[in-house]
């Protein structure tokens, strides 16, 4: 492989000179300029990242930990950060948490040892012995989606959908059909998502003059088995529910799954609606109403925020709004709210 000196006996300069001209220094004048990158180009000389990252200080890398990367929610994620990383001359770096804590601050170490430049962070739950030693460190980080509620974390940044109107509008929708005994498959209470997902839903329910009866909350896991064995004991209830909301999209799947394998239809037998909308339900039979949320925006705010604390400049928490989008699945006609 050709080295950096071959560059500049080949374009007649100094390393030095090479070195500023693949850094866009503006010193350097256009006539060099050129001769320099035509000699890289004869050469096929590619620069050492190692060997700068060691000068400069940065990987030019950012770290992203997800919290199930067979979710789709987080697939999407992944990919809008990776897309917005790219256009702002950053590569990163994925490790996927499988809803581990363990494994979550493994990955956290891991990036950090690879001397990442900024940490992208949806936590798997309410606390994380890596992430604080990370930020005192002075690693930059962002939280994404989800946050931990620490004072040793309440300055890192939140980028975030609050779903709260969305899921009152959902209740409206409901109870317009004429739903009453509703039901909620709620995510891990470790979990910031999780629980605003039912304080959302109970605040709603209040709001329409109805109540959360104590067997229609069932405790899942964001995994689709666990929507599943909830939905099972929902239906083994004397009175089962109306309407099942599953507070993610694989919980839902997982409850859909178990009101077929007991001959019942949706949403002629029960009604049932998810958060976080995916491509996969519009295939479903029937299409599942879903809360939907920004997730290209999210990933996208989110790699600005963090590299905005890579370079210098502060940064602060996003706020994004999700929307309801109304299929048939509660016994309602195809549309979108708008």
């Amino acid at each position: 492989m050709p080295a950096i000196k071959d560059v500049a006996q080949r374009a007649g300069v100094s390393v030095a000179t090479v070195s500023r001209v693949l850094n866009h220094h503006p010193s350097v004048r256009a006539g060099t300029r050129e001769r320099v990158l035509t000699a890289v180009a004869d050469l096929g000389y590619r620069p050492n990242a190692v060997a700068r990252s060691l000068r400069t200080d940065q990987t030019r890398a950012l770290g992203l930990v997800i919290s199930d990367v067979l979710n789709p929610f987080f697939t999407e994620l992944a990919r809008s950060v990776e897309d917005a990383a790219r256009d702002l001359g950053y590569s990163v770096v994925i490790g996927n948490a499988d809803e581990r804590p363990d494994l979550q601050d493994h990955h956290v170490q891991t990036l950090m040892d690879r001397r990442i430049d900024g940490l992208l962070v949806s936590p798997t739950d309410g606390g994380s012995p890596m992430m604080l030693d990370a930020v005192r460190t002075g690693t930059p980080m962002v939280f994404v989606d989800r946050w931990i509620e620490d004072p040793g974390l309440a300055a890192v940044p939140v980028v975030r959908t609050d779903g709260r109107d969305a899921i009152r509008d959902l209740v409206a929708h409901l109870h317009a059909l004429g739903h009453r005994g509703l039901a909620i498959i709620a995510g891990p209470a470790a979990t910031t998502t999780g629980r605003e997902r039912v304080a959302a839903f109970r605040a709603a329910l209040r709001e329409f003059g109805l109540t959360l009866d104590d067997g229609h909350i069932g405790q899942g896991d964001f995994q689709a088995d666990s929507g599943r064995r909830v939905t099972a004991r929902f239906l083994d209830l004397p009175r089962p529910p109306d309407a099942i909301f599953a507070a993610d999209n694989l919980m839902a799947l997982g409850a859909m799954d178990e009101i077929r394998a007991r001959g019942l239809r949706v949403p002629d037998d029960i009604a049932l609606a998810a958060f976080d909308d995916i491509p996969w339900f519009v295939h479903t039979d029937p299409p599942i109403t879903a809360i939907a949320q920004p997730t290209g925006e999210l990933g996208h705010a989110a790699v600005r925020a963090l590299i905005d604390l890579v370079e210098g400049r502060p940064a602060e928490s996003v706020t994004l709004s999700a929307r309801l989008v109304t299929r048939r699945s509660c016994g309602e006609p195809e549309g979108s709210k708008p």
